[in-house]
């Protein structure tokens, strides 16, 4: 289109130069001459603009061509960064979104345990006051008998599972237990079948005398210093054979040479011994010998009181050995040391206690079936 519109262009401007030539002809005919230089001369000049207006025609559409391929891509790459940034503005808004939308349903959760505790401590909050108040307005005369008896047991639990005291145990379920009887309620036969039962388990328990056993062991501990230690032990001395005098006369040279050494031997001794003597212990080891014992004494008196057997008797065994090696043994204060050790290292302190009280769950179970059957009667009353 561009070329056929320079050309029409063009066109008009040839016909006008020819309408001016026409005139001048008109007006002078008698320059022939110069009317023929200015017909050849307005000739090359359209020439010229023919060729220009081919050149145009090819050139343009290219350019045109070359500014719409730059256009459509600079408009590509507006589109892709125009697109990156739309999914990144949506992957923005989703993550927030999505925080908010946790954030809202953990504030919604949150809430909802917070209405389900309150509303399970205000459920509470009723049932204790509807159990106190039909405590208060359903009580029997002879309830404080079983309350009493449900407190003895707990007694008897605590001082036997806290204290290991059995004997304490048992008479506080004694106690309980002529509670109970005195209710006279057949209803409460399960009730003392397990009571019987759990008093026979303690009875059956040894007693062992932890007091007695640690009062023992202290007093050796301080025995320890006033033992006495035993001297360097030493090899046992050859026997040498006396020589005998002679009643035979004719001996006289040999017994007087027997005599004369007897003589001499009253003077000087000598004994051989065969073997290397024990050394007497430096006064540092007495007094490491003397403490480690005590300290094996302590172990043992600990291991009394937490019931670990094994621990007990191989600290007492171990005291037991350092005090027959290093300690006089022909003393009297060693050997009543030696046999107490002995006698205290055969001591069986480790006793099995039981896990529990059978009388706990039942009578427990007992008040609250009770508790109950009041509650059930003080609501039918108000319906």
């Amino acid at each position: 289109m561009t070329s056929k519109d320079k050309n029409n262009s063009i066109e008009p401007e040839t016909d006008i130069t020819a309408q001016e030539i026409a005139k001048d002809k008109a007006k002078a005919p008698n320059k022939d001459i110069k009317k023929e230089h200015i017909h050849n001369k307005a000739a090359p000049n359209s020439m010229r603009l023919g060729w220009l207006a081919i050149a145009l025609s090819i050139v343009l559409p290219s350019g045109v061509a070359y500014y719409s391929y730059e256009q459509n891509a600079q408009y590509e790459i507006q589109i892709s960064s125009l697109q990156a940034q739309l999914m990144q503005a949506k992957t923005t808004i989703q993550q927030e979104l999505n925080a908010n939308q946790e954030a809202t349903v953990s504030k919604v959760e949150n809430a909802a345990q917070n209405a389900e505790t309150r509303l399970a401590q205000q459920q509470r909050s009723i049932n204790s006051l509807q159990l106190a108040l039909a405590d208060v307005k359903g009580r029997h005369p002879n309830d404080w008998l079983l309350a009493e008896a449900d407190y003895l047991v707990k007694l008897a639990g605590r001082k036997l599972f806290l204290e290991h005291d059995a004997a304490s145990a048992t008479e506080l379920m004694e106690s309980a237990d002529q509670r109970i009887a005195t209710l006279n309620d057949p209803s409460l036969v399960p009730l003392r079948q397990s009571m019987s039962n759990d008093i026979m388990t303690l009875k059956s328990i040894p007693i062992i005398d932890k007091d007695g056993l640690v009062l023992r062991l202290t007093s050796l501990q301080q025995q320890v210093d006033n033992l006495p230690l035993a001297n360097a032990i030493l090899p046992d001395t050859q026997k040498n054979e006396q020589p005998s005098v002679s009643t035979d006369i004719h001996d006289w040279k040999s017994n007087l040479l027997t005599s004369l050494k007897d003589f001499s031997q009253n003077f000087i001794t000598f004994r051989t011994r065969d073997g290397s003597a024990i050394p007497l212990l430096s006064p540092q080891q007495h007094f490491y010998l003397r403490e480690n014992i005590k300290a094996k004494l302590e172990t043992a008196i600990k291991a009394v009181y937490i019931g670990q057997q094994n621990i007990y008797s191989t600290a007492l065994t171990t005291a037991d050995n350092w005090s027959s090696t290093y300690f006089n043994q022909e003393s009297s204060m060693v050997n009543e040391f030696n046999s107490a050790l002995a006698l205290l290292s055969k001591q069986n302190i480790h006793v099995d206690y039981p896990v529990k009280l059978e009388t706990q769950q039942v009578l427990s179970d007992v008040i609250q079936d009770r508790l109950r059957r009041d509650v059930a009667t003080l609501i039918t009353e108000d319906k």
